[in-house]
């Protein structure tokens, strides 16, 4: 049998913990087997308050959870510095957060885990700890080694979408998007899309950045100067790039038939797409790494977190999404 998938902690105070619960006790409609880097104190009184039937088993090492995955949620221990309150952040727990990551991606690059599955985490309350990074990718790709830089992929049955820039506003995207950037997204897409997902011959379409992808120019040279010679180099490399097309016609049904993945040159045109589509079923994969993350595409919602009423369903999705790309990037790297 294959490793188990190693799940972080997420925010302590989020909803990490109910869905990870939630998520065990789907088990039986295919979800792959897990263990969980977390406080097994907090995990046992989150579904006491939640009236969830789960029982856990502290395990000391991830072979251990394959053989009680059926009969127990495993958890590799994992202690909180303080109790954990549902909807109230507490930064003296940040380390804990940020440990349960380090260890997800320890195991996980030694074999003992196939893929690391992330639970949502709460960026301020780790910087009010000194955390350095921007959010889990960037941490993800430091810990993977040097010269490592990860790529953004938000995925689902009906569409995969990579943003180029991210967490910038609007105002700056067009300042900072060079054609060296759009050119590693590519690159990194392609070989992602061959390698994790067993497409033999990746086909991305890339969004222009102004309306009607600029028109020739009458709405912004972008396209003319900086999208357009990315993707003239991703074509000599033997890259199908696409585009730059209008991302207004980009994401219908009969659109998406024609590409594996939609480049988009912003952050809200490549995730409202998707979370349209499909605002449950979406993962956030991180491509470009030595090893397989997926994480659920929402984030803490500390404003229902201890109520019950949180869906697993997007945490489900990306527990089974890291088993198929795990998969098939092992057989893929077999030859």
């Amino acid at each position: 049998m294959p490793a188990p998938l190693a799940l972080t902690m997420g925010e302590p105070a989020g909803i990490g913990g109910e869905i990870t619960l939630k998520s065990w006790l789907s088990r039986a409609e295919g979800v792959p087997p897990f263990f969980a880097i977390d406080s097994p104190a907090r995990l046992d009184a989150l579904a006491s308050a939640l009236k969830l039937p789960v029982a856990l088993q502290e395990i000391s090492e991830p072979g251990e959870a394959a053989s009680l995955f059926d009969t127990a949620l495993p958890v590799l221990p994992l202690e909180l510095a303080a109790e954990a309150v549902p909807g109230k952040l507490d930064s003296a727990n940040a380390g804990a957060v940020i440990e349960s990551i380090k260890r997800a991606v320890q195991l996980t690059q030694s074999g003992a885990a196939s893929a690391v599955v992330t639970n949502p985490i709460h960026k301020s309350a780790l910087y009010a700890a000194g955390f350095a990074h921007p959010g889990h990718t960037e941490f993800l790709a430091e810990l993977a080694g040097p010269g490592y830089r990860a790529v953004m992929m938000l995925a689902s049955a009906e569409l995969r979408v990579v943003p180029v820039t991210i967490h910038i506003s609007l105002a700056e995207v067009a300042r900072t998007l060079m054609p060296e950037e759009i050119i590693r997204c590519g690159r990194v897409t392609a070989q992602a899309l061959a390698r994790d997902f067993g497409v033999a011959n990746p086909r991305l379409a890339f969004a222009g950045l102004n309306p009607h992808a600029g028109e020739d120019g009458a709405m912004g040279a972008e396209e003319i100067e900086i999208i357009t010679p990315a993707l003239e180099q991703l074509r000599a490399e033997g890259i199908d790039a696409r585009g730059p097309l209008s991302a207004d016609t980009l994401f219908h049904a009969a659109a998406r038939k024609t590409y594996d993945a939609a480049i988009c040159m912003f952050h809200d045109q490549a995730l409202i797409p998707i979370k349209t589509i499909d605002f449950d079923g979406g993962v956030n994969t991180t491509l470009g790494l030595p090893f397989v993350r997926t994480s659920p595409d929402h984030g803490t919602a500390l404003d229902i977190a201890g109520q019950g009423t949180a869906s697993e369903t997007s945490l489900i999705a990306a527990l089974r999404l890291a088993a198929e790309m795990a998969a098939k990037r092992a057989v893929w790297e077999a030859g």
